[in-house]
């Protein structure tokens, strides 16, 4: 299974840039999207006449119309989807996973996108609330020995490794401790394994988000907010990681690069 995971900042605009055209060049088995900001049509209007036309779309589109929107695109079709995490946050546009049968097993594949968040403040709060509710999922599927993978934007570095200017970041939302320690949880309570950074290696970087502004992708003055971060049976097939960065600013078609993994099931 190779997994693409990209917050394409847009649909439509990534569309335009040639975003779709290059998700369908990696010829992947299942693509996650974050930050769709389209409904259901417009989503299927972007596809149509790309490799994805005729794919499977599970998706969750925000209620608020150009915001959010997260989708799980697969070639084959899923056994079950849901888009609920809490109460709270259905209608948000910020969770969806399916279950796909893949090579004779059932792999569950979620795509997040987390809030960006504001220090001390209730955007904080919610954002803290939502982490939660994550990591118990993330505990569920762990309990049951699933083959699962939470994939998107998480709005997180997780270590000084990535985030290029973690010394004028401290204290700001995205390099948190209260929000590390949800992803330490992760990985010291479930057994979930940060695929990318395991097979990459120690940092820093590779980074997965620039600011259009400035000379931040020119510097590569980066974040790594994007993840894909499997349960520990999954994780032992993992074989290959490697970020989309765009060769220059002008080919840039999201603010954010893909990230990749193949599992070898």
């Amino acid at each position: 299974m190779l997994l693409v995971s990209a917050n394409v900042n847009g649909i439509r605009a990534a569309a335009r840039r040639g975003g779709i055209d290059w998700l369908a060049a990696t010829a992947a088995d299942v693509v996650t999207l974050q930050e769709v900001r389209a409904d259901g049509d417009q989503l299927r209007a972007e596809l149509r006449g790309s490799l994805f036309e005729d794919w499977h779309v599970a998706h969750a589109p925000s209620v608020d119309k150009g915001r959010a929107g997260v989708a799980v695109l697969s070639r084959v079709e899923p056994v079950a989807v849901r888009d609920v995490l809490t109460d709270e946050f259905e209608g948000t546009g910020r969770w969806v996973e399916a279950d796909l049968p893949l090579a004779g097993r059932v792999v569950t594949v979620a795509s997040a996108y987390v809030h960006t968040g504001e220090a001390r403040t209730p955007r904080q709060e919610e954002k803290q609330r939502f982490l939660t509710a994550t990591g118990h999922r993330l505990g569920e599927w762990a309990a049951d020995g699933r083959l699962a993978v939470l994939t998107g934007d998480l709005n997180i570095a997780h270590t000084i490794d990535d985030l290029k200017n973690w010394k004028g970041n401290r204290g700001r939302s995205g390099f948190l401790p209260e929000e590390q320690a949800h992803l330490d949880g992760w990985v010291d309570t479930h057994g979930f394994v940060d695929v990318h950074r395991v097979l990459h290696g120690a940092g820093p970087g590779p980074y997965t988000w620039w600011s259009w502004r400035g000379k931040a992708f020119d510097n590569d003055s980066g974040w790594r907010i994007d993840y894909q971060i499997a349960s520990a049976p999954l994780a032992r097939t993992a074989v290959r990681a490697e970020v989309g960065r765009a060769a220059s600013y002008a080919e840039r078609w999201s603010d954010h690069a893909p990230v990749s993994v193949e599992y070898a099931l």
